[in-house]
């Protein structure tokens, strides 16, 4: 991974800083002069590739409050541009800072115009940058780091003031509901704490009524919260001499307390409260920055290919963990082939101590398998009486006044000849191919509970058993043999006029079904 560095930019030195698990280190320092200039490119041969963020703390920075019509895109960036090239003769370090929008009968966006009154002076260090090969992250202010160093502060909304002593100066950031407003720098010399503290309150008060001047502030309303970063040792002073009034509400913070917020683990030796906004730059970088996108070019294909390499790792440890799921899949699936060879081989091996005990046989074992088969088939088409006899069993409960006298069942090739005539008086069925075998019901009985002269409703009776007899489609009546021949090719015969006898009228059925 390339190294991270930070450029404090002030107006007499320029220091590099080098970015190492959280922890700022000072790298190199330059004058701002040629001799700076020249060391600083002799600086960068051997970091070509390395990251760098300029973080610019000077004096003579431009804020204008404009608005804009509400877009988005790519026509946002151009009148953004438009609006910058009006207000500044030199826009290579111009930014437009947005503050929110406006609502009424049309919605725009307020900007705050944000540039340097000198920005010729930050040309030849970002130059040497471009040549160098270096990538360029962003050209930061310190006022654009002040709001998130307000929020980590305490103060998250409203209107506020950050006041901090850093190595360029007293910087003061008005901040109002968490955006940038105004900021100035005001340089100072080494100073008593007493004196420093008191230089910070007269300060305070003078930006205070410059504001009120400009209606960024009201001029009734309650006091302003103001956030005054003490330098170490000297929170009690700022503590003696910032005492709250009506119009400036002081809340000194001391330097440990700000950086422990912040987030930083150690600072440099002699910097001041610029480590705050080092810290800022490094791990909390604004959207908003100075730097055109053509300088940044470098960094951002820089942050084009880790993207692509933090996808093709991603998509690597999903590869991996597919493959890691299916090669697990592949063990079981050998474990199992494992094991149903085992129970293969012990199978066999129990087969062969079983036949080992047979008796020996004038045939092999594979007639014996193809005995056992056919045997097997044979006895599924061996037929039982009993779906017969069930079947008939069904039928008589419809008619209790049939009795039942003998009663044959018997299986038969279709070719045999049964010895009976047709019937002549049941429907014709369907005859049985020669050769195939069908089950054979031969059922003779008589009616009983009617008149045995009444000749003509013995006839129907029986003849009303028979077609009950071949209500399932799979039966068929072979033969009917009734009491009484009612042919017209014969004489009526029958035990009609026998009036001595008490036997009823007889009947032959003969019901088949072919064996499936």
């Amino acid at each position: 991974m390339a190294a991270k560095r930070v450029i404090y930019f002030t107006a007499s030195d320029h220091y590099v800083y080098a970015w190492s698990r959280g922890r700022l280190d000072l790298e190199s320092a330059f004058t701002a002069d040629d001799a700076g200039m020249a060391a600083f490119r002799e600086y960068l041969r051997a970091r070509r590739g390395a990251l760098f963020s300029l973080l610019a703390d000077v004096s003579g920075e431009d804020f204008h409050e404009d608005q804009i019509p509400y877009l988005r895109g790519n026509d946002r960036d151009a009148v953004i541009q438009r609006r910058l090239a009006q207000r500044y003769r030199e826009t290579r370090l111009a930014a437009g800072l947005s503050l929110g929008y406006v609502t009424g009968e049309r919605r725009n966006e307020r900007l705050l115009l944000a540039s340097f009154s000198n920005p010729q002076q930050f040309a030849p260090w970002l130059d040497a940058l471009s040549e160098s090969g270096a990538r360029l992250a962003g050209v930061y202010s310190v006022p654009l780091l002040a709001p998130q160093l307000a929020a980590r502060l305490g103060a998250r909304g409203g209107q506020c003031l950050v006041v901090s002593a850093n190595r360029a100066g007293l910087r003061q950031c008005f901040i109002d509901d968490g955006k940038l407003r105004f900021a100035r720098l005001e340089r100072t010399v080494d100073m008593q704490p007493e004196s420093l503290a008191a230089f910070v309150r007269s300060e305070t008060a003078r930006l205070a009524q410059f504001l009120s001047a400009a209606r960024a502030l009201p001029r009734e309303g309650p006091p302003i919260h103001v956030v005054a970063i003490a330098p170490p040792g000297l929170l009690p002073a700022f503590e003696r001499i910032l005492v709250s009034d009506t119009r400036l509400a002081f809340h000194p913070v001391s330097m440990e307390e700000a950086a422990r917020r912040v987030g930083v683990k150690r600072a440099p030796a002699g910097t001041a409260a610029e480590q705050l906004y080092l810290h800022l730059t490094l791990r909390r970088p604004p959207r908003e920055q100075f730097a055109r996108r053509e300088e940044r070019r470098g960094f951002l294909f820089w942050q084009l290919q880790r993207a692509i390499v933090a996808a093709g790792a991603v998509a690597f440890a999903g590869c991996a963990l597919y493959a890691g799921v299916k090669w697990l899949d592949i063990l079981s699936t050998r474990s199992q082939a494992a094991s149903q060879e085992r129970t293969a081989r012990d199978a066999a091996q129990r087969y062969e101590r079983i036949t080992a005990a047979f008796p020996v046989t004038q045939t092999t074992t594979e007639n014996l398998k193809a005995t056992v088969v056919e045997f097997t088939k044979i006895a599924e088409r061996s037929a039982s009486p009993e779906p017969a006899l069930v079947y008939l069993s069904k039928a008589m409960d419809e008619f209790p006044q049939i009795e039942l006298d003998s009663l044959v069942w018997s299986i038969e090739r279709g070719d045999e000849k049964s010895g009976a005539a047709p019937a002549a008086s049941t429907a014709a069925a369907p005859p049985a191919a020669s050769g195939e075998f069908s089950q054979v019901l031969r059922i003779s009985g008589q009616v009983n509970a009617t008149q045995r002269s009444d000749y003509r409703a013995i006839t129907a009776q029986v003849q009303r058993f028979a077609r009950a007899l071949v209500a399932d489609p799979r039966y068929r009546i072979v033969h009917t043999r009734l009491p009484f021949d009612i042919t017209s090719e014969g004489t009526l015969t029958g035990d009609i006029g026998q009036t001595e006898s008490g036997e009823a009228p007889r009947f032959t059925i003969i019901l088949a079904r072919k064996l499936p």
